[in-house]
C-alpha cells in the first residue's frame, strides 16, 4: 500500500470568476502548491534540488478532468501519489476533494531535467525519499 500526499486549500476570492466558481486555470496552481508542499514534506524544495542536484522537475504534460465546481469560501484538499516511475521521470496522481466530492483529477507527467533541460536521473537520494508514496505499479 502506498501512502499519499495531502494539502488544504481554501477559496479565496481571488480565485474565483465572476461567478463566484474557482476558475479552471487555478487548479493547476492549486496541483502545482501541492507537489511543492509535497516535495517540502520528504526534505527537498525545488531550489534545493537546483542547488544540489543541478536539476529541476518540469511538467511534460497534464491531464486533468474537471468533475464538479468549488466556490468561495470552499476547502479543498489535494491528494497526490506517484502513480509509476522511471530512472528519468515520474507521473503523479493528484485529486482534489471537497469532502467526500471529487472536484477534479489529473495525472501530471514530471520530469527531471539537468539546467540545461536533457532528462537526467532522479538523484537516489530522492528516489528513496518518495519510495513510500509509490503506487503498486513501477515501471525502470
Amino acid at each position: 500500500m502506498h501512502e499519499n500526499f495531502f494539502h488544504n486549500i481554501k477559496i479565496y476570492y481571488e480565485d474565483t470568476d465572476s461567478g463566484g466558481v474557482v476558475y479552471y486555470a487555478n487548479y493547476l496552481k492549486f496541483l502545482e502548491r501541492a507537489r511543492t508542499e509535497a516535495l517540502f514534506s520528504i526534505g527537498y524544495s525545488n531550489k534545493i534540488i537546483k542547488e544540489k542536484f543541478n536539476s529541476l522537475i518540469i511538467v511534460k504534460s497534464c491531464n486533468i478532468e474537471y468533475k464538479k465546481s468549488s466556490q468561495l469560501e470552499d476547502e479543498l484538499k489535494v491528494r497526490s501519489f506517484v502513480k509509476s516511475i522511471t530512472k528519468t521521470s515520474f507521473f503523479m496522481n493528484q485529486i482534489v476533494t471537497r469532502g467526500d466530492e471529487e472536484i477534479v483529477t489529473a495525472q501530471v507527467h514530471l520530469v527531471f531535467v539537468n539546467t540545461a533541460g536533457r532528462p537526467t536521473k532522479i538523484p537516489d537520494e530522492i528516489y528513496s525519499k518518495f519510495k513510500p508514496y509509490f503506487c503498486d505499479t513501477i515501471k525502470v
